[in-house]
Order: structure tokens, then sequence, then C-alpha cells
């Protein structure tokens, strides 16, 4: 792939023995403490096991845990900020799924984190992660769910995804609608923080894989000038219509992170993505973990949280 054009490029895929490639289950990083590795994972494991198994796992945690709560999606949609037609809203319920998992703010609210999860994965993993390992007391972290969809490229099958993934090869053709309801459904995230008093330069979006895909576009055409866009194990939606007319953006500071050895969403992607934001944003960190697969690692959760920090400051 080195050399080739960058467009939205799809992930987490494995061969199996009769040669097809099949998106497996879930696309969940490893999930580390920061003082070291969690236990049974070695600090560069991807994490692509039982989604039970994690979510299980994920979920005991935050259940545990009185200040982490659940709220209907729905909520997130004040009369103002609803969907102006049945459409529209039929459109916002293919993307939603079960509630998202909500981690308040202990300390004075002073910015909000929206972050999305990977394929075949929930939010409560990195909502737990947020709470448990690199949180910041002062924010507020949102993990949205997303809505059980058949996915192309795995023939069909149903998983949560944000949108359909319809092939591997860089000029696949895209989800437009798919991808065009997914950013609806973001800015009306981002509308009712806003409504909510939090004002849209305090605000982050960022997601992992798939999900970093979608914060990465539904960021950059948001009109609302953002606080930092976040990137883990990513890379670049429907390149051809950024930066366009979107405008609010084109100054605010986007932060990437990439293991070298990811063989699910090479590190040649990440770099590419790169390139191609810094053709009109000239802010962008691109930053890449040795050894690192299809996971997240104690450094890179760090550099996430120092980074949210000095967004927000």
């Amino acid at each position: 792939m080195v050399g080739c054009e960058l467009t939205s490029v799809p992930l987490t895929c494995s061969a199996s023995v009769t040669n097809h490639l099949v998106l497996t289950p879930v696309e969940r990083p490893a999930r580390f403490a920061v003082s070291g590795a969690f236990p049974g994972k070695s600090a560069h494991t991807s994490s692509l096991g039982s989604a039970s198994a994690n979510r299980t796992r994920a979920g005991s945690v935050l259940s545990r845990a009185a200040e982490v709560n659940t709220c209907s999606i729905r909520s997130f949609f004040s009369p103002i900020n609803s969907p102006s037609s049945a459409s529209e809203a039929s459109k916002m319920s293919a993307v939603e799924g079960n509630a998202p998992v909500v981690v308040p703010a202990k300390d004075k609210h002073i910015g909000t984190v929206i972050f999305f999860h990977g394929l075949g994965d929930q939010g409560d993993g990195w909502a737990s992660m947020f709470k448990d390992e690199i949180r910041n007391k002062a924010v507020k972290y949102i993990c949205p769910n997303s809505a059980d969809r058949p996915v192309t490229l795995n023939f069909g099958m149903s998983m949560p995804a944000w949108y359909d993934l319809k092939g591997l090869s860089p000029d696949s053709e895209e989800d437009d609608a798919g991808i065009a309801a997914a950013t609806q459904f973001v800015h009306a995230l981002v509308e009712k923080e806003i409504a909510a008093g939090i004002p849209a330069n305090k605000i982050i979006l960022g997601g992992f894989s798939m999900g970093g895909a979608l914060a990465i576009y539904a960021g950059l055409t948001c009109k609302h000038k953002l606080a930092a866009i976040v990137g883990l194990s990513s890379f670049l939606l429907q390149r051809s219509k950024l930066p366009g007319s979107h405008t609010a953006n084109l100054q605010t500071k986007v932060l990437l992170g990439h293991g070298t050895n990811d063989f699910l969403v090479p590190l040649t992607f990440g770099q590419m993505t790169e390139k191609a934001i810094k053709a009109f944003n000239p802010n962008v960190e691109f930053k890449t973990y040795q050894g690192m697969q299809h996971s997240s690692c104690p450094q890179e959760l760090n550099d996430v949280k120092a980074f949210i920090e000095k967004a927000l400051k």
C-alpha cells in the first residue's frame, strides 16, 4: 500500500485458510494500566478476542463505579436539536445503539471528550479507560455505542459499526449515506453539549480505528471550532470532500497515534492521513509507537491525556 492514493481504508481483517478476507469480530485495543500491561496481555498485543469477555470485564469495572452513568442516547437530542424530518430521525436511529456510557466530570466541568469505538466494539471499554487510567476530573467523557449493521466486507454479518465497509483496497467504494448519517449523529452530540453550556472550543472528538476515522471526518466538517480531534490507529474518510467549504477547523489541533506493527490498519495509512490533513491544516501531530499492533499502549494513553489537558486549557 506504500505510495497508494489515500481514501477510506477498511480495517480489522484476517486471512482465513480459504484465503477469504474476514473481519474479526471486535476492534478493541488491549486495555493497559498506565503503570503496565493489563494482566495476561503483553505490551504489544492486539486485543481481537472475545467480545463478551472484554465487555464483561469492562462492564464489571463500570458497574462498581457510582459516578459512571449511562443515559439514553435519545436524551442527547433536545427539541431544538431534534432531526428536522422523519427521514433524518430514521437515519439517526440507524446509527445509535445502546445508551452511551458517560463518565461525568468530578470537579467543575470545563470540557467534554466524545470518543467513538471501533468495529464490533462498544463504548464501555473506552469509558473504563478514561475513568480508571487517563482521567481528567474536570472533563466529561461520552462514549457512544453504535447500532448493529450488516458489514459488506464481512459477508453481510451484522455487528456494531458506525457505517458499512465495502472493501479493503484504497479505491474501494465508500458508504456515503452511512458516513453522512454517522457524521450527522456526531454533530448532534456536539450541539447537545453546546446547549448544555459547554463551548464548542472545549469539546474534543476522538476515536479508535473506524471510530477514529469518524471522529476525524466529523471534526473537520463540524461548523463549530472544536478544541481538538484525536484519531488512534485510524484512517481518513471522504478525502475528496475535504476541506471543501468547511473552514471552522482548518487550524484545529489533531493528534494521530499509530503502532509501527499494526497489520490491520498499517502505519502507512496513518502516515497518508497525516499528509492529507496537513495539506489544509498544519496543526497535525503524528505519533508512532514502536512495536505496537492494532492496539494501544501506556505511552499512547499518556500522550492522549496530555494532549487533552493542553487542548482544554
